[in-house]
């Protein structure tokens, strides 16, 4: 695979690589809009240092011939099913970056992963330094001034097209968490077998209990998950210790694994979390 030193036509396809390029100083020409934002395709925390709108070339199904009229010098996929099939499809149109040969998870690249890869591509390797370091300087400081986050467990679900699930570590959301101190729930992960997610019957949803639990409703509202029964009768839910994201932009900003969404989303749960816990 042969890239050019700085490659100028830039396609973002795989999760949050479009803003993994942005916080590098680098403008993608075309993006995959995975958390369905619509235009700009990316998320409000990254959508200002966009020079210009780029052009949306699909997610799961690639669109090749919008991909191909961009001309690309490099396909940025870093994040993403890690399958042979997806390389296949989009090689012959310009060199793709996969994620990192250590990623064994589905969409399992860390947000530190990703920027390095994304940085070493773009010919930007210091600034990609620079972030993460910046970012785990955060943490830190985070994990100092709650001392108690490290005593206690999480789990992390969402809600989607009528169904629970949960996320398990290699997802870049029980990483923000665990990342702050937290302890993961390792029968959760024992479900999950390889994947970043595991869908949870309503006889299961009982498996989200935790110290603290979060979750979120996807391509939904808050509203069922605050009145249903399910998850309301959860003992961390009873407790108190459930955090529902009510706020569809800080929930994006929770999944989206870029440094700057992360940035982003630290702002608002931090406080949330400290406020469930003092409850």
């Amino acid at each position: 695979m042969e890239i050019e030193d700085r490659p100028e036509n830039v396609v973002a396809m795989g999760w949050s690589d479009a803003e993994a390029a942005l916080a590098l100083g680098v403008q993608p020409v075309g993006v995959a809009d995975w958390q369905a934002y619509g235009a700009p395709y990316v998320g409000p925390w990254a959508a200002d240092l966009l020079d210009s709108e780029p052009v949306e070339v699909g997610t799961m199904e690639p669109n090749l011939e919008a991909i191909a009229s961009l001309e690309p010098d490099v396909i940025l996929d870093t994040r993403s099913d890690n399958s042979q099939e997806r390389y296949d499809l989009l090689s012959p149109v310009a060199p793709v970056v996969g994620p990192p040969s250590d990623v064994e998870v589905t969409y399992g690249t860390t947000w530190q992963g990703q920027t390095l890869q994304v940085a070493r591509v773009l010919g930007e390797e210091p600034r990609g330094e620079e972030l993460i370091t910046e970012l785990e300087d955060r943490f830190a400081q985070l994990r100092e001034d709650n001392p108690e986050f490290a005593d206690l467990t999480i789990a992390v679900g969402a809600y989607f097209d009528g169904q629970y699930g949960a996320y398990v570590p290699g997802d870049t959301r029980v990483d923000v968490l665990t990342e702050l101190g937290f302890e993961y729930k390792p029968e959760l992960e024992e479900r999950a077998e390889g994947a970043f997610y595991v869908d949870l019957s309503s006889e299961l949803v009982e498996e989200l209990d935790a110290d603290l639990t979060v979750v979120f409703p996807i391509g939904d509202t808050a509203d069922f998950l605050n009145e249903d029964p399910v998850l309301q009768g959860i003992p961390s839910a009873e407790d108190g210790r459930l955090i529902v994201l009510e706020d569809p932009e800080l929930a994006n900003a929770f999944s989206s694994g870029s440094t700057l969404g992360i940035h982003h989303a630290l702002d608002e749960v931090v406080p949330m979390i400290q406020d469930s816990l003092e409850d």
